[in-house]
């Protein structure tokens, strides 16, 4: 179930936030969840550790105190072996817990980078399935509106007669997956992308002769250029597999980004 539909039930609910986490912890700080007597959203490790905080917030929930605070070693009394410790803060949520948990998850959807997929077709449509669960702002875009009504849940439609002004219009540090019916219009996209200087990732479908051709296009090498595509399916050309391996490379170069960005403000902080 979705936090969202969770909050907006009558039940009952008990926030679980990791406040710290020492060592080694399947999850990190700031990792949450909401815990109902039947159905729970989000997650904050699963295994052990998990099952022993749901237990703990469901007891609140019958008759309990509306806060606690729990510290739990991850190691061999509750049957996991990370070795880690976490402290994890536990709170029954009445209507303005309920609006701040709200507001919370407008921030997280707010904060997350944009993916871009151009192109509905097979393997654009087996992209954005793939993006759809990840922590990303997913846009499917093409000029056909039978196809974006495929489009899948939790992926916004954009029907563009002029695709490459999405491009231009998206945020800095997008990624932008290019896989139209088209390849003249493939390129045109490619070289916006590819212009704009501040894309966590541009990435062609096609094959080395592809990217080959583009670069004597665009008469100059393409160091930030990925084509083929989820290469790491070593010649799989089934939608769903590049779908897989692409949406792999998506969050590696975005997690590189932003790791990149982490160290930065950190030694400019430093600096002052």
């Amino acid at each position: 179930m979705s936090p969202e539909t969770l909050l907006d039930s009558p039940v009952g609910l008990v926030l679980a936030e990791i406040t710290a986490a020492e060592g080694s912890a399947p999850r990190e700080r700031g990792a949450w969840m909401l815990v109902g007597a039947e159905a729970i959203a989000g997650t904050i490790g699963g295994g052990r550790l998990e099952w022993e905080v749901m237990a703990r917030a469901r007891a609140m929930l019958e008759a309990g105190p509306a806060r606690e605070e729990l510290v739990l070693a991850l190691g061999p009394a509750i049957g996991q072996c990370c070795g880690g410790r976490v402290h994890v803060s536990l709170q029954r949520l009445e209507a303005p817990g309920r609006s701040a948990c709200r507001a919370r998850l407008l921030g997280e959807a707010a904060a997350r980078p944009a993916a871009y997929v151009f192109g509905a077709g097979h393997t654009g449509m087996a992209l954005a399935r793939a993006l759809a669960p990840l922590p990303l702002s997913v846009m499917l875009v093409d000029a056909r509106p039978d196809l974006l009504a495929e489009a899948p849940e939790g992926v916004e439609p954009q029907c563009a007669a002029i695709p490459e002004a999405v491009v231009r219009a998206a945020p800095a540090g997008s990624a932008f997956a290019i896989m139209t019916h088209d390849h003249a219009l493939d390129f045109l996209l490619t070289h916006e992308a590819l212009d704009r200087g501040d894309a966590a990732y541009v990435g062609l479908i096609g094959s080395a002769t592809k990217r080959a051709r583009f670069i004597r296009h665009r008469g100059q090498s393409c160091a930030a250029l990925t084509c083929p595509i989820g290469a790491a399916g070593l010649g799989d050309k089934r939608p769903a597999v590049i779908a897989l391996h692409t949406a792999a490379e998506i969050m590696g170069a975005l997690a590189a980004r932003f790791e990149a960005q982490a160290a930065e403000t950190e030694g400019l902080a430093w600096i002052r």
